[in-house]
């Protein structure tokens, strides 16, 4: 079996680097054939398409792909269109996995291919967030780090005929968020099995919170959720209705954890500000998410009237 590993990246370099030197560093078991790396870059202006070809030789199985900017469902479609393998692995370009990685993966769907007598599958790996960049695969598995989410590409194998039945991303998910589960929901449809694999481990590096980067935040709940009404119209159930939290009972609970904004980014900062001083980067983060939520759920419905009045 030959592997194709798409990994999209917009200006990610550093993380980058971690990413691909785990990934050249495989345990193969003999039923893998071959693997390669199929590296989208998406505009990026760090540099990145420049080192990558500086540095073909430390990173032999890595082919490069470049794109303008159109984002993540974009640049996933453009790498399954340019990949090779039968089987395809999605990460992001800010997980480090183990050396066992593709191994676990691929021997789990054996199993279920093999058991269930077709390939409508997928396996699904440990994602452990972390934000230590000097040597992430050192976090610990954290309650937190539990996921509910049905096909969430920072780490997932399914085979390439099955994924193409589905129709891919759809690229309207332009800005961040949401195209990975609605793709999620189109296998759902197709009754393509999520297989757990928790021994495929790869630790998703998160920086540490800084005052600085709220905005920027801010600005992602604000693009998540146009994206989750774009998820919404395409598949207009409660589920996914409570899988972007565009409910009144979120819409209640946020107004409530958060005293109706009075608990803000604003009047949170100095907390903020003691908490990251004082090492702890991960509470101050949980923290941001009460106002982040109320932002998200506020900005949808905001969205939504604009929407109908169009």
């Amino acid at each position: 079996m030959f592997i194709s590993i798409v990994i999209p990246t917009y200006n990610r370099r550093p993380i980058l680097e971690k990413c691909l030197l785990a990934l050249e560093k495989q345990d193969l078991i003999p039923q893998i054939s071959g693997y390669e790396i199929v590296v989208v870059d998406d505009g990026s202006n760090d540099g990145t398409p420049l080192w990558l070809k500086s540095e073909t030789i430390k990173f032999p199985h890595v082919r490069l792909v470049q794109q303008d900017h159109g984002g993540p469902a974009k640049a996933r479609n453009t790498g399954v269109e340019q990949s090779r393998g039968e089987l395809i692995v999605f990460i992001d370009s800010d997980l480090v996995v183990t050396k066992s990685f593709l191994t676990s993966h691929v021997t789990t769907l054996l199993h279920a291919w093999e058991t269930k007598g077709d390939r409508l599958c997928f396996t699904y790996g440990s994602v452990i967030n972390t934000s230590n960049f000097d040597n992430p695969t050192s976090e610990p598995y954290k309650l937190m780090d539990l996921s509910w989410a049905y096909f969430a590409t920072g780490n997932v194998a399914i085979d390439k005929e099955v994924l193409e039945k589905s129709g891919l991303f759809d690229p309207s998910f332009f800005l961040y968020g949401w195209e990975d589960l609605e793709l999620g929901e189109r296998l759902r449809q197709m009754n393509v099995r999520l297989i757990r694999c928790p021994k495929a481990v790869g630790y998703h590096w998160h920086p540490p919170l800084s005052l600085e980067k709220i905005p920027r935040l801010i600005s992602v709940e604000k693009e998540r959720a146009k994206m989750g009404l774009v998820f919404y119209r395409k598949h207009p159930s409660m589920r996914v209705r409570f899988i972007i939290q565009y409910t009144f009972l979120h819409k209640i609970l946020w107004e409530i954890l958060t005293l109706r904004g009075l608990i803000n980014e604003k009047t949170l900062k100095p907390l903020l500000s003691f908490l990251i001083q004082n090492g702890y980067p991960g509470i101050a983060m949980e923290l941001l998410r009460l106002p982040l939520n109320r932002i998200s759920v506020n900005e949808m419905y905001k969205e939504a009237e604009v929407f109908q009045m169009r």
